[in-house]
Protein backbone atom coordinates (compact mmCIF):
# COMPACT_ATOMS: atom_id res chain seq x y z
CA UNK A 1 0.00 0.00 0.00
CA UNK A 2 2.60 1.98 0.66
CA UNK A 3 4.74 1.18 -2.32
CA UNK A 4 1.78 2.27 -4.33
CA UNK A 5 1.18 5.59 -3.05
CA UNK A 6 4.81 6.44 -3.26
CA UNK A 7 5.10 5.21 -6.82
CA UNK A 8 1.98 7.80 -7.35
CA UNK A 9 3.95 10.65 -6.00
CA UNK A 10 6.90 9.45 -7.94
CA UNK A 11 5.11 9.61 -11.04
CA UNK A 12 2.95 13.06 -10.29
CA UNK A 13 6.58 14.33 -9.16
CA UNK A 14 7.98 13.39 -13.05
CA UNK A 15 4.73 14.62 -14.58
CA UNK A 16 5.12 18.21 -12.73
CA UNK A 17 8.94 18.61 -13.45
CA UNK A 18 8.54 17.44 -17.29
CA UNK A 19 5.56 20.10 -17.23
CA UNK A 20 7.32 22.89 -16.11
CA UNK A 21 9.80 22.24 -18.24
CA UNK A 22 7.85 22.26 -21.16
CA UNK A 23 6.48 25.56 -20.34
CA UNK A 24 9.84 26.97 -19.57
CA UNK A 25 11.10 25.87 -23.17
CA UNK A 26 7.96 27.69 -24.65
CA UNK A 27 8.74 30.31 -22.51
CA UNK A 28 12.09 30.46 -24.25
CA UNK A 29 10.66 29.92 -27.79
CA UNK A 30 7.97 32.95 -27.58
CA UNK A 31 9.50 35.39 -25.76
CA UNK A 32 12.59 35.00 -28.04
CA UNK A 33 15.26 34.49 -25.33
CA UNK A 34 17.65 33.21 -27.89
CA UNK A 35 17.66 35.58 -29.46
CA UNK A 36 18.07 38.00 -27.05
CA UNK A 37 20.83 36.44 -25.55
CA UNK A 38 22.70 36.63 -29.27
CA UNK A 39 22.04 40.26 -29.42
CA UNK A 40 23.40 40.25 -25.74
CA UNK A 41 26.40 38.67 -26.76
CA UNK A 42 27.33 40.09 -30.26
CA UNK A 43 26.61 43.13 -28.85
CA UNK A 44 28.95 42.92 -26.32
CA UNK A 45 31.70 41.90 -29.04
CA UNK A 46 30.93 45.28 -30.92
CA UNK A 47 31.74 47.30 -28.04
CA UNK A 48 34.61 45.65 -27.64
CA UNK A 49 35.80 46.16 -30.80
CA UNK A 50 34.22 49.80 -30.88
CA UNK A 51 36.24 50.73 -27.58
CA UNK A 52 39.42 49.12 -29.16
CA UNK A 53 39.22 51.18 -32.20
CA UNK A 54 38.72 54.18 -30.31
CA UNK A 55 41.63 54.00 -28.04
CA UNK A 56 44.06 52.41 -29.98
CA UNK A 57 43.21 54.61 -33.22
CA UNK A 58 40.92 57.79 -32.57
CA UNK A 59 41.92 58.89 -29.50
CA UNK A 60 45.88 58.86 -30.16
CA UNK A 61 45.49 60.87 -33.24
CA UNK A 62 43.04 63.01 -31.26
CA UNK A 63 45.48 63.30 -28.15
CA UNK A 64 48.01 64.56 -30.44
CA UNK A 65 45.97 67.23 -31.78
CA UNK A 66 45.46 68.19 -28.53
CA UNK A 67 49.05 68.09 -27.30
CA UNK A 68 47.96 65.62 -24.78
CA UNK A 69 51.22 63.22 -25.25
CA UNK A 70 49.15 60.87 -27.71
CA UNK A 71 46.51 59.81 -25.79
CA UNK A 72 43.30 61.31 -25.60
CA UNK A 73 42.33 60.75 -21.84
CA UNK A 74 45.56 62.29 -20.26
CA UNK A 75 44.27 65.52 -21.82
CA UNK A 76 43.62 67.38 -18.34
CA UNK A 77 42.13 71.27 -18.00
CA UNK A 78 43.71 73.04 -15.23
CA UNK A 79 41.52 74.02 -12.79
CA UNK A 80 43.38 75.39 -9.46
CA UNK A 81 45.09 72.78 -7.59
CA UNK A 82 43.49 69.49 -9.54
CA UNK A 83 42.82 69.01 -13.23
CA UNK A 84 39.44 68.67 -15.03
CA UNK A 85 39.89 65.43 -17.03
CA UNK A 86 37.96 66.65 -20.50
CA UNK A 87 39.96 64.05 -22.48
CA UNK A 88 38.14 61.12 -21.04
CA UNK A 89 34.44 62.63 -21.15
CA UNK A 90 35.64 63.12 -24.84
CA UNK A 91 36.86 59.64 -25.21
CA UNK A 92 33.87 58.05 -23.55
CA UNK A 93 31.83 60.65 -25.50
CA UNK A 94 33.21 59.30 -28.86
CA UNK A 95 32.89 55.73 -28.30
CA UNK A 96 29.20 56.14 -27.00
CA UNK A 97 28.42 58.22 -30.68
CA UNK A 98 30.65 55.18 -32.68
CA UNK A 99 28.51 52.07 -30.58
CA UNK A 100 25.40 54.11 -31.04
CA UNK A 101 26.05 54.52 -35.02
CA UNK A 102 27.34 51.09 -35.64
CA UNK A 103 24.07 49.62 -33.55
CA UNK A 104 21.63 51.79 -35.85
CA UNK A 105 23.16 51.46 -38.74
CA UNK A 106 23.24 47.22 -37.91
CA UNK A 107 19.46 47.28 -37.62
CA UNK A 108 18.60 49.44 -40.42
CA UNK A 109 20.55 47.21 -42.84
CA UNK A 110 19.52 43.84 -41.57
CA UNK A 111 15.96 45.44 -41.02
CA UNK A 112 15.57 44.21 -37.87
CA UNK A 113 13.40 47.84 -36.91
CA UNK A 114 10.73 45.55 -38.97
CA UNK A 115 10.59 42.64 -36.83
CA UNK A 116 8.31 44.32 -34.01
CA UNK A 117 6.25 45.69 -36.12
CA UNK A 118 2.56 44.35 -36.01
CA UNK A 119 1.48 42.67 -38.48
CA UNK A 120 -1.26 43.83 -41.20
CA UNK A 121 -3.97 41.90 -42.00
Amino acid sequence: MVDDQAEETIILMKEKAVGTFSGFLTFIREQGVVGLAVGFILGSAVSKLVSSMVNDIINPVIGGLLGSAGNLKNFIVPFGDSGIMVGSLIATTIDFIIIALVVYFGVRILKLDRIDAKKKA
